[in-house]
């Protein structure tokens, strides 16, 4: 499962959601949607890097991966 940091990396760097958005030219809703995500199917390759230049990160920094949990098999 890969986990999406970004609300920890805007923290660290003192970043608002009005901030980010202005930065990125997206309405901060958006921000907001993006940032209260812990998992993610995908992201747009444009959107991205937008936030890797704005953040001054790679986008490692903004995805971490963690291995699924083993599935239990079912007991009746």
């Amino acid at each position: 499962m890969i986990h999406w940091r970004l609300a920890v990396i805007m923290a660290e760097r003192d970043i608002s959601n009005n901030e980010l958005a202005e930065m990125l030219g997206m309405h901060p809703t958006s921000i907001s949607r993006m940032k209260t995500r812990r998992q993610f199917t995908r992201i747009d390759e444009s959107t991205l890097n937008a936030l890797c230049k704005a953040l001054q990160c790679q986008p490692g920094d903004l995805m971490v991966y963690e291995p699924d949990e083993p599935k239990q098999p079912k007991t009746w």
